[in-house]
């Protein structure tokens, strides 16, 4: 056997494998092959997404202790290369898994890098034979750490099985949940974990709590007597942790809750189910049941401003070991908050914080509260990893509120109150000033973009407060009256004092349920509601807040390419996208869309601009007054025992207009776009080939000119944007060959139409085409007038014949039998395609 001719596959199975089964590594439980470590980025070009294949990463083989825990990356190469060859890949894919071991081999032998320095050594070449064992690299990994036996035993306790035997921890979720158990092993009693939105916090909670509570971590408090508290502040999270991820805990776990009901789940064969769940508080006398091990609870559930209302009082200070606060930018840190109250009473239980945003103010600070993150797992990684949803952006700016508006003298609103004599711009919208015109455009707009790409997509509207998501609820059900008029809840406002709105959450995140399609909210959707279709996010709230902008734009981030979900937009009218340009937002926008009033709300990839810094004449980024939801810890009128503010209403006096839009976008490496797409596809194409005649050499001699295509668009050659931007620009029906000729060269456009006619002329004049029979002319016929209507890549397809107009000609074998044989019919083709790109006579 040459090995030299051996496939890294085969040297993998042939010698790399037997190497470390004969050191002692099983392979069922401790070998993992071809381990999956990024599912590779969503690229978005116009309307369509693909994954980046050049990002999909996979490790030839992780080594784990036990399932779940890993130790070691092995990458392999061909027999050929130098055993160290793979090293850097090693070293990557090892950082991603945060383990100290790699080795790279081809076959041959090892190198070894042991970044524990257990030898004194950091990198040697061992032999086939001299592969480390499990129990050695175990060793060296946990005096690396310095534990000691009581702290091993928690670090390797097993993970809750997965009862479908499918669910695979990612990379980041085993880092946040090992490292976690780890610290609390080793005596950490506060512990931050930051997890951007999507990316499996409650999951990772769960496999925390489980190896804790199962595993011999508090030894004074075996298996049974070790008590667990889950804090919330929506109930929503609540009832779905217990029935989704916490499901396994059933019998041992409860709600803190006195009123709670069944709660709805959908099963694996997607039929809804009704879970009951355990109530640990008595409906009468409020007595606390002690009897469970786990608790999940609303913090406002068992708090209030009466002692009789506090029911976490019942419980000795002692009685937990372990609370585990979600969301925990959302109060837990304010000394004076109700989340605080109960983790100061049960100070001597450890205490983890789950946020996607920990929130850092002078008033506000989850570090200083619970320490520096022990793992962050930001929105930007999630994005670049491929398993959250990128985005684009729609900005809107309306002319009220980017050149401002002042009352003529004297001048009244609806309610015959005086308005101020000032200047209102955008902060002052919907908080001092009401133009129920701008609500119509605002409307408008969010319904021309659904009509132009799904009316049935999932959208949130953020609103400034109460009223204004009551007055949008109106405004876009007028908007898409013909299907409100039989559909009443394609528009539905959910907000805190909405009992029927808040009714229809549910039905609105669950993917399975239609209605209702729109969402009109002020703050009780900005977190915590898992809508993972939600595919447009509409802000027209002024947004001080990080925080809250952060939580909002993870509204939409779930990815569910199984429902046709692989990008979201977000519809911007009030400039809080500038936040993008803050050092402190930490994902970009893959376009950023700001067309003139005239043109489409449904993006084409127009040419792209820089983020531009925030206007001071426009709204920016600011706070937000008025009537709040109820869940809005600035009270119902941004204040305890405020009063309501004077909010002016205006109706048909004004009138309000679109002042301009944009859409900013992404390349293919993750790059922000500054030149205009139009120079952005001359740059990058004239890279590849420097003059017209090298770009016609090469299309010519392209076997396919789908191909050619797929591989400048890899390149940065932006060809179905370029083509969306040339069409919005009137040149409709352009070829992907006359949109590059026309952007890089300054070529007049031909459109498809316009090259199958001049063929068909041509074919007239010079019987290019009439040595073949009467079939096959019909069918050269038929690909032209394909071409005209669909573009090269379609006829160019192996699929071409099992649509009409071919298959009223024959099956495709007879239809390739009709030119003598498949070689003879590529030939018609190449013939026809080099016609098609012949220069004008």
């Amino acid at each position: 056997m040459d090995k030299h001719a051996l496939s890294e596959s085969d040297i993998s199975d042939k010698y790399v494998r037997p190497a470390m089964v004969q050191a002692g590594w099983h392979t069922l439980d401790q070998i993992y092959a071809q381990f999956p470590l990024r599912a590779g980025r969503v690229v978005v070009r116009g309307n369509k997404s693909h994954r980046d294949k050049d990002t999909v990463l996979k490790a030839d083989f992780v080594l784990f202790l036990k399932p779940n825990i890993p130790l070691a990356v092995v990458e392999v190469k061909k027999a050929r290369l130098s055993p160290q060859a793979g090293m850097q890949q090693a070293l990557n894919y090892a950082t991603l898994l945060d383990v100290p071991f790699s080795f790279a081999s081809n076959g041959d032998s090892f190198i070894f890098r042991d970044a524990t320095l257990a030898t004194g050594v950091l990198e040697q070449a061992l032999t086939l034979d001299q592969f480390p064992t499990p129990h050695e690299l175990w060793a060296r990994y946990c005096t690396w750490k310095g534990w000691s036996a009581e702290v091993q035993s928690v670090a390797a306790y097993d993970y809750a099985p997965d009862p479908s035997g499918k669910k695979v921890p990612r990379y980041y979720q085993l880092n946040a949940i090992n490292r976690t158990v780890e610290a609390i092993a080793a005596g950490q009693n506060r512990v931050l974990l930051v997890m951007a939105t999507g990316t499996g916090k409650t999951y990772t909670a769960f496999q925390i709590i489980h190896r804790l509570w199962k595993s011999s971590w508090r030894a004074n408090k075996p298996l049974g007597q070790k008590r667990i508290l889950f804090l919330a502040d929506r109930n929503i999270l609540i009832d779905q942790t217990m029935v989704n991820d916490f499901r396994p805990f059933k019998g041992a776990m409860a709600k803190l809750s006195a009123n709670a009901k069944g709660v709805e789940r959908v099963n694996a064969q997607g039929q809804i189910e009704v879970d009951d769940v355990d109530l640990a508080v008595d409906k009468t006398t409020k007595a606390v049941n002690k009897s469970y091990e786990i608790y999940l609870s609303l913090y406002q559930a068992v708090t209030g401003t009466e002692e009789e209302q506090n029911i976490y009082k019942q419980f000795s200070p002692d009685f937990f070991d372990l609370i585990v606060v979600d969301e925990c930018h959302r109060g837990s840190a304010n000394e004076d908050s109700a989340w605080r109250d109960i983790l100061t009473y049960f100070v001597s239980a450890t205490h983890v914080g789950l946020t996607a945003t920990p929130k850092e103010t002078k008033d506000t600070s989850n570090i200083a509260y619970f320490g520096e993150p022990i793992y962050t797992y930001s929105l930007k990684q999630g994005i670049e990893d491929g398993f959250l949803a990128p985005y684009k952006v729609i900005r809107v700016d309306l002319d009220k509120d980017t050149f401002g508006w002042r009352p003529t003298a004297g001048m009244t609103d609806n309610k015959g109150q005086l308005i101020e004599d000032r200047v209102y711009t955008g902060r002052d919208m919907n908080r001092k000033l009401v133009m129920e015109p701008r609500d119509a455009v605002v409307a408008e707009r969010i319904t021309a973009y659904l009509r132009a790409a799904d009316r049935m997509a999932k959208t949130i509207v953020f609103c400034e407060d109460i009223d204004h998501a009551a007055r949008m609820r109106q405004a876009i059900s007028n908007a898409n009256a013909d299907i409100c008029a039989t559909q009443p809840n394609y528009v539905v406002q959910i907000t805190g004092d909405n009992l029927e709105g808040k009714r229809e959450l549910d039905n609105f995140i669950d993917p399975e349920k239609s209605y209702p399609v729109i969402a009109t909210t002020s703050k009780l959707m900005s977190t915590g509601v898992d809508a993972q279709t939600c595919k447009l996010i509409v802000l027209d709230q002024n947004i001080k807040s990080m925080t809250l902008f952060k939580q909002i734009i993870g509204r939409g981030t779930r990815l569910r390419e199984d429902l046709g979900k692989s990008w979201f937009t977000i519809l911007d009218f009030k400039r809080a996208t500038d936040n993008f340009a803050d050092p402190a937002f930490d994902g970009e926008p893959v376009q950023i869309y700001e067309p003139k009033g005239s043109d489409p709300i449904a993006p084409p990839d127009t040419p792209p601009e820089p983020l531009a810094p925030a206007n001071p004449g426009l709204p920016g980024i600011d706070g937000t007054q008025g009537p709040q939801d109820p869940l809005d810890p600035l009270g119902p009128f941004g204040g305890a025992g405020g009063t309501p503010p004077i909010k002016y209403v205006l109706g048909n006096q004004v009138t309000v207009a679109v002042a301009r839009e944009r859409v900013q976008y992404l390349n293919a490496q993750g790059k922000l776009i500054t030149e205009s797409l139009r120079d952005y596809t001359r740059i990058n194409l004239t890279k590849q080939y420097d003059s017209l005649d090298k770009f016609l050499q090469a299309w010519n001699d392209a076997d396919r000119k789908a191909a050619l295509l797929e591989e400048l668009e890899s390149r940065g050659v932006l060809v179905e944007a370029m083509q969306e931007e040339l069409s919005a620009q009137g040149h409709t029906g352009l070829d992907p060959f006359d949109a590059l000729l026309h952007v890089a060269y300054n070529m007049p456009p031909l459109t498809r139409r316009e090259r199958a006619r001049r063929v068909k002329k041509r074919n007239a004049k010079y019987n290019i085409f009439t040595h073949y029979g009467p079939v096959a002319r019909q069918v050269i016929d038929a690909l032209l007038d394909k071409y005209a209507d669909e573009g090269i890549a379609t006829i160019e397809a192996d699929t071409v014949f099992n649509v009409q107009p071919f298959t009223d000609i024959g099956r495709p074998a007879e239809i390739i039998k009709s030119f003598g044989g498949r070689p003879q019919y590529k030939t018609a083709l190449q013939t026809l395609e080099r016609e098609l790109y012949a220069a004008s006579e």
